[in-house]
């Protein structure tokens, strides 16, 4: 067959092979998009916030066994690193929230052409608002 070498592999006179004489870079340098970045960041938070729905259900279920076990568990969750994984909570939430609406203004193309400014300004809020409720929650703040 034409094209093939003596293993049985393409040689260089086979359909649709090019030869180079430039020799192939030694490391591939990847392109990350920002919107597959902002896409995966977004399902990532929205599993998250999820499963943080599920687990707040089961906390709520330590009603049932009265209230020793409740004012426990009032006890646990204002310590300081509960209150640190209340701040993360608020900061998936208005990641999530906000990347939502700027999804939704691209897809409507209102502002393909202004994506990644957008996504940087909700960056921000989310970054601020988050602060906000960090100085807020936790204590001595």
């Amino acid at each position: 067959m034409a094209g093939l070498d003596g293993d049985g592999a393409l040689g260089p006179d086979a359909p649709g092979v090019v030869a180079t004489t430039r020799a192939a870079p030694t490391r591939r340098i990847v392109a990350v998009r920002l919107d597959g970045v902002s896409f995966v960041v977004n399902r990532l938070a929205g599993l998250a916030l999820v499963a943080y729905l599920y687990l707040h259900l089961l906390l709520l279920s330590m009603l049932v066994r009265g209230p020793d076990a409740w004012d426990d568990f009032v006890d646990l969750a204002t310590s300081p690193p509960f209150l640190a994984l209340d701040v993360l909570l608020l900061g998936g939430m208005l990641l999530h929230g906000l990347n939502g609406i700027r999804v939704a203004l691209v897809g409507l193309g209102l502002v393909a052409s202004r994506q990644k400014a957008l996504l940087a300004g909700i960056l921000v809020i989310a970054a601020l608002l988050a602060f906000v409720g960090a100085l807020r929650v936790l204590p001595g703040g």
